[in-house]
């Protein structure tokens, strides 16, 4: 998972996934520890992009991805 937008002063950056990264969720694996909340899954195939109910970041599948079998 990759971060590449810019975020402003208040909104945080929006995290990138690819379809290898499937299923997304939240805490990342590389989250720092003073961050966790519980894990939940995100949606991101539906729509190609989610918040997470607990922190409200924002994910979203990159362009060109191919999601298979979802």
């Amino acid at each position: 998972m990759t971060s590449a937008a810019k975020p402003s002063s208040t909104e945080q950056p929006t995290i990138f996934v690819e379809a290898k990264d499937l299923p997304v969720y939240c805490p990342g694996p590389h989250a720092p520890l003073w961050s966790m909340h519980p894990r939940v899954y995100i949606e991101v195939v539906k729509t190609g992009k989610a918040l997470c109910p607990y922190c409200g970041a924002a994910y979203q599948l990159k362009d060109g991805e191919h999601v298979h079998g979802h």
